[in-house]
């Protein structure tokens, strides 16, 4: 995880720089802010990673940030948790395998007690967003960590979970107790992006995200 997410990351940017590259912008995680120390987490609260891929990704911003200079201007998006149908489909975040999962075995397993809060966005959004970070101005995001997502797409698992059944009624919640209590839980607060990005909003919400979901996967006949 360090070698890829953090050395590999690392070695990019020099070399983005060192070939005359001006805007580097990197894929950061929500998930930096991990237990979170209160609801509403913006870009200046206090970072509490659980997991070594969360770690990676704050020494990965503090390393570039040190790069920074006229010639050269990073940015991170610290995205919300990703889902929605793509060529390469993941199923393993915790939208996409919900609805996979109530696909495949009649069953909507949370390995959580489904309180902790998720911020959500939708694979293409988080596309639409790289691509406003490359158009925006420079002073507005140079050497900027920017939460990524909307204040409206913070959800709880259990009601996920709850967006599942309405698009497969016969399936039954079922909590696995493989994790316990997910230690994982933040609200995150997104004023950041609206202030520098106006123009910028998500293109889904998640109940029409999983609706399109859901037809790709029975179009696509997935199964168990």
């Amino acid at each position: 995880t360090y070698s890829i997410n953090r050395d590999g990351t690392v070695e990019l940017a020099r070399l983005a720089k060192r070939t005359g590259v001006g805007r580097f912008l990197f894929s950061g995680s929500c998930s930096v802010y991990g237990k979170g120390v209160k609801l509403d987490l913006d870009e200046n609260d206090p970072l509490n990673p659980l997991t070594a891929y969360a770690k990676s990704k704050i020494e990965s911003e503090a390393i570039i940030s040190e790069l920074a200079d006229d010639g050269f201007t990073p940015a991170y998006l610290r995205n919300a948790t990703a889902y929605g149908h793509s060529p390469m489909l993941r199923i393993d975040l915790v939208v996409n395998n919900l609805l996979s999962c109530a696909l495949a075995y009649d069953e909507i397993r949370i390995q959580s007690d489904g309180s902790p809060w998720r911020p959500l966005i939708h694979c293409r959004d988080i596309a639409r967003a790289f691509v406003a970070f490359m158009d925006a101005p420079r002073e507005a995001i140079h050497n900027k960590a920017v939460n990524v997502g909307a204040n409206t797409e913070n959800h709880q698992v259990r009601d996920v979970a709850e967006e599942v059944r309405k698009l497969i009624p016969s399936a039954n919640v079922v909590y696995t107790g493989e994790v316990g209590a997910d230690p994982r839980n933040y609200r995150v607060n997104f004023d950041l992006l609206n202030s520098l990005l106006p123009e910028f909003e998500l293109s889904y919400t998640l109940a029409s995200g999983m609706e399109e979901l859901h037809a790709k996967l029975v179009g696509h006949g997935f199964s168990a």
